[in-house]
Parts: structure tokens; sequence; C-alpha cells
């Protein structure tokens, strides 16, 4: 297939071409998707070295899945939740080794309101990175909830199926997840009002 018209086509197109063995299809689909892959981990793990380690790693599953990818949703659909998965596995065979300790800051994520320098009541504003910091005390798996359902967007039986627990459980961290944030941006503003900020 010439360059110029693989850079013409579709998401969907370029996966179809990549199934079918175009690597210049699939090179493209790299181009035009690994910043986000890239973005995405590091905000998850919150370590270059380990984020560039991982979008390798997802691209390599790409490029081993790209058939079961079927158009039914968007491209960048499809892989955001194949970038979340192969995050989570690489959380849990961290967390399998010897190096525990590590975990709580690979698993921090980066700025979730990157885009908002504030949040909170116009009167009473509460500073992001005093939020960030609040989301960075969490237990490791109440942050986890949090991020996945208030962050990233993700439902309750989707969560309960990339964490491995009940769709309750789930419910359950994120309810206690939202207390402790509140808890701690009541503690750090008492005189500000935090409800509108976390649910």
């Amino acid at each position: 297939m010439a360059a110029q018209m693989v850079a013409r086509l579709t998401d969907f197109q370029l996966a179809r071409a990549s199934a079918a063995g175009d690597h210049r299809a699939f090179e493209m689909l790299y181009c035009q998707h690994h910043r986000r892959v890239y973005s995405l981990c590091l905000r998850m793990l919150r370590n270059h070295e380990e984020a560039e380690d991982v979008t390798q790693e997802v691209f390599l599953q790409v490029y081993r899945k790209i058939n079961s990818f079927q158009g039914n949703s968007a491209f960048t659909t499809w892989l955001h939740r194949l970038t979340v998965n192969m995050v989570l596995m690489y959380l849990r065979r961290k967390q399998k080794g010897h190096r525990q300790e590590e975990t709580l800051e690979a698993n921090q994520m980066a700025d979730p309101l990157e885009n908002r320098k504030q949040v909170g009541h116009p009167d009473f504003p509460i500073e992001a990175v005093d939020l960030q910091n609040a989301i960075n005390d969490l237990p490791n798996g109440y942050r986890q909830v949090f991020i996945l359902h208030d962050i990233e967007g993700y439902e309750h039986n989707e969560i309960s199926q990339l964490l491995g627990i009940s769709v309750g459980t789930a419910k359950s961290q994120l309810h206690k997840a939202r207390l402790k944030l509140r808890q701690a941006l009541r503690a750090t503003h008492p005189q500000q009002l935090v409800t509108a900020t976390v649910q």
C-alpha cells in the first residue's frame, strides 16, 4: 500500500490493514496514538521510564490483538481500555515482586485536573494540587477505583472486571475514597466548601 494512501486511511482502515500484515499501516497507528497512550500510562504510573516501558508493551499487544478490533467502538476507546488493562497488569506484577514499597509511588497518577487550576466553590477555591495530594494519600485500592471511576469514567461493572473485584466492592471503595477525600480537604481547608469538589 502506498505511503500516501496509508496516510489518508481512518483508524479502522489502518487497523484492518495492520491485521492484514501492512507494517506501514501499523506504524501510522503507532505514530498517531503513542503520545496518548504514553500520557495515560504516565498519569497512572507517575514514572517516565515505567510509562515508556508499558507504552511499548501496549503496542506489542495492539500488534498481537489487532485482529480482535472489529470497529464496534472507536479505535481510541479500544486502545484506551487495552492501555488501562496493561497498566493494571503491570501494577499487579509489581505488587507481587519485591518492590512493594515503590508501588504507592508507581500507582499515583499525575495531575487529574491538568486543565483546571482551582476547584470547589468560586469564593473559596481549592487548589488542584491539594486535591491531587489527597488522592495520592488514599489507600491503594480506593485510589485505583477513584481514578478509574471519577477521572477515567469507567462504570462499576467495568472496574469490577479490570480489578478483579465485585461490583459491590468497587462501589464501597469509591464511597470510602470520596469520604476520605472530603475529610482530607476539610482538614486542610476548614473554611472552604469541598462537597462540590468530591462528588
